[in-house]
């Protein structure tokens, strides 16, 4: 059922420091929603009705704050101050040499480190009703000089909103007082079922290129995509290839890599990905400003949490397609940069639009 746009909070609980954290659920009025916290700016939910009308929330979430709060695989979150991997943690800037917080385990920085942005308090302040039938709010925060080594004073401004075309758009601005880099993305694990695999979920990304990965997963240049696994530029169902003896899946125990997305005819948004689950009809297109897609197929869940349903999440329950620049960029001079001096702003959008697909043929329409 139809009705008005509007924006609700509640209590959501508290951190282990004693702050209450806020959860704000925003409705279109016409079935979308999406509700957010001040830890990581997470999206706990989004709920996007299927063929029949029934709304269920396509993305991973998990049992409570505590949960989020202490070991979290950045489920829903606002990643920064660089998305994705950068080797060794290392990287300089006008012959300045800076060294990352390296994440638990493993020699490189992933995801701006331990104590990225996905772990951070965000402000979250609702925004006017636009009169267009969308609802947004803004969550913003300050990213202190040297903050997990990245140098600068960084002000990081995004917006959730969602329109009356059942569209999740995200806005990111960036501003530092200081040359660092930057590289923002989201990293939401969808699931358009909203249970159950995503094995059988069919995706297309618009690219005839990708970045293969060495043993730790960072890029090793630029390959084509025509005769591998990794050729989604036609409609594939993800799990037709994904136990594929190619030493690509092996490596990365799935997919964890990076599309170069094929250039756009004009400036502005570019279709990036379709993602369609033929059992319930849901469709998700995404479109995006950033030149690459990180397509993640959840390889490293492995039942150690629960979800919000209390269930426990597994490999194949969810998968993360992140709009960003590519992995290591700052160490890969080929790579579009990350680079952002003072006097600039750092912006991207990547939107996600809803709708539905053709009944499954084993399934009888009423």
């Amino acid at each position: 059922m139809n009705g008005a746009p509007r924006i609700t909070r509640r209590d959501f609980g508290s951190l282990s420091d004693g702050r209450g954290v806020s959860e704000y659920t925003l409705d279109n009025g016409a079935g979308l929603s999406l509700s957010a916290i001040n830890l990581g700016g997470i999206v706990t939910a989004l709920r996007v009705p299927d063929r029949h009308g029934t709304a269920e929330s396509v993305v991973l979430g998990l049992a409570s704050l505590a949960d989020y709060e202490a070991r979290n695989p950045h489920f829903g979150t606002i990643v920064g101050r660089h998305a994705n991997r950068i080797a060794q943690g290392r990287f300089s800037i006008d012959g300045e040499q800076f060294q990352l917080a390296l994440d638990a385990g493993s020699p490189h920085a992933l995801h701006g480190g331990p104590g990225g942005f996905g772990r951070c308090w965000w402000d979250i302040e609702p925004l006017p009703l636009a009169g267009d039938g969308s609802v947004a709010i803004a969550l913003t925060r300050v990213s202190a000089d040297g903050e997990q080594g990245y140098p600068g004073r960084a002000e990081i401004r995004v917006r959730y909103t969602l329109t009356a075309r059942n569209e999740y758009r995200i806005d990111y601005e960036a501003r530092s007082d200081r040359a660092t880099i930057v590289n923002l993305t989201h990293h939401d694990y969808f699931n358009l079922a909203g249970g159950g695999s995503i094995l059988g979920h069919r995706l297309t990304i618009a690219a005839s290129r990708y970045c293969p990965v060495d043993e730790g997963l960072i890029p090793e240049g630029i390959a084509g995509v025509a005769g591998t696994p990794f050729d989604f530029r036609s409609a594939t169902t993800i799990g037709e290839r994904i136990r594929d003896a190619h030493p690509q899946l092996l490596r990365a125990r799935g997919y964890d890599h990076n599309w170069v997305l094929d250039p756009a005819d004009t400036p502005g948004l570019r279709f990036a990905a379709r993602l369609a689950d033929p059992v319930s009809g849901r469709v998700m297109d995404i479109e995006t400003t950033e030149p690459g897609l990180q397509f993640y197929s959840g390889n490293f869940l492995d039942g150690s949490l629960l979800g919000a349903n209390g269930q426990a999440i597994r490999q194949g329950d969810g998968l993360c397609l992140e709009t960003q620049h590519f992995p290591d960029a700052p160490n890969q001079p080929g790579f579009p940069s990350t680079l952002l001096r003072p006097g600039e702003i750092h912006s991207s959008t990547t939107v996600h639009r809803f709708g539905l697909c053709a009944p499954h043929p084993t399934e009888r329409t009423p």
